[in-house]
């Protein structure tokens, strides 16, 4: 096993991607390491010919992911757009993965983003020793795509300044970069193209420019309709996060995370799942993702400090902390919840007693 904490997806998942690859006979647009159909292959599992075992990245709609991958076949960028935990940036490093074979090229945007991370820096002693020239230019991950022709990632667009997204524009219709201190100018080769993921849920989001919305399609990601679905989500990512951390999952995960996506449900929807009793709901998004935290923080528990197998005392904690953002407001929200629903289904019984002696 590796010692990289977590290895670039295109290693994890070699064998993959290499059986696709040998039986893949698809047209390929330039630079693309698989045909359209064999990324959504990818993406949505399958079996190969010689009975390869594709795993299903991403769980929902298929027409979802033809469209993203569609759009990453043109000359438009890609923005795939979601609340926080429906898998924006995991659908966003498999699509670079799959269809470059680099998921590295990523911009993580923050409030703190200036233009020279986007589109080139400095090295300033070879600056000041030489003058402007490429040797002394430091490329961004966005100018070596272009170089390239592969794949740029931007990660939460809207984190950073609307004066410095606008600073993709240029990029994006004109498909070059200038340079104006070189008087010299980066055109894209073909196969060039951005993912970007954005959310609007956030606290500090900046919107989009209208010209800039206008040079991205859009792919809505939703959370998962379905209580199975989603269950299934999690049961994958805990799985595979337990064999990263190397702590075995216990038997009764999947009922453990039955009744964490319940609680979750109920409390994201303002209402029990048969609809018959009403509830506040909390501040926080309650996402899959955040499931999925619970669930891995609560094997780390029961691995360590447990029998090895997940209890109520070993999720809890990790529960109260994914559910109460706001220690006044979201604290009553859950006290309300435990006592008019938790309270009367015996099988929570474990559950009510543990949340309400942490809390």
């Amino acid at each position: 096993m590796s010692n990289v904490l977590r290895q670039a997806v295109e290693l994890t998942y070699q064998a993959e991607l290499d059986a696709l690859k040998a039986e893949d006979h698809g047209h390929k647009p330039a630079n693309w390491s698989l045909s359209p159909r064999a990324v959504v292959t990818y993406l949505m599992g399958g079996k190969t010919a010689d009975g390869t075992d594709i795993s299903a990245k991403y769980i929902g709609h298929r027409r979802l992911i033809e469209t993203a991958v569609a759009t990453l076949a043109t000359d438009r960028a890609l923005l795939l757009l979601g609340v926080p935990g429906t898998a924006k940036s995991w659908v966003s490093e498999h699509l670079a993965a799959a269809i470059c074979g680099d998921s590295t090229r990523v911009i993580q945007c923050t409030a703190g983003t200036d233009e020279n991370q986007i589109r080139y820096g400095w090295n300033y002693a070879q600056l000041l020793a030489h003058g402007p020239s490429r040797e002394a230019l430091v490329p961004t991950p966005l100018f070596r795509a272009m170089e390239s022709g592969t794949l740029c990632r931007l990660e939460e667009l809207t984190r950073m300044g609307s004066d410095v997204q606008d600073t993709l524009i240029t990029v994006l219709s004109e498909k070059m970069l200038p340079i104006p201190e070189l008087n010299d100018v980066v055109y894209a080769q073909r196969g060039f193209n951005i993912i970007a993921t954005a959310n609007n849920r956030d606290k500090g989001v900046n919107e989009l420019s209208s010209a800039l919305k206008r040079r991205f399609n859009v792919v809505v990601l939703p959370l998962p309709d379905d209580f199975n679905e989603e269950v299934e989500i999690i049961a994958r990512r805990v799985a595979e996060m337990g064999s990263s951390l190397e702590l075995p999952v216990p038997a009764n995960a999947r009922d453990e995370i039955e009744k964490v996506v319940t609680i979750f449900r109920e409390l994201r929807g303002g209402e029990t799942l048969d609809g018959k009793v009403a509830l506040k709901t909390p501040t926080g998004n309650l996402s899959t993702a955040e499931a999925i935290a619970v669930m891995v923080g609560g094997l780390s528990q029961a691995s360590w400090f447990g029998d090895g197998r997940f209890s109520a005392l070993d999720i809890s904690s990790n529960l109260i902390g994914a559910i109460v953002k706001d220690p006044v407001q979201d604290k009553a929200v859950l006290e309300e919840y435990l006592e008019t629903v938790l309270k009367k289904r015996r099988e929570f019984a474990d559950y009510y007693h543990t949340i309400n002696d942490v809390l």
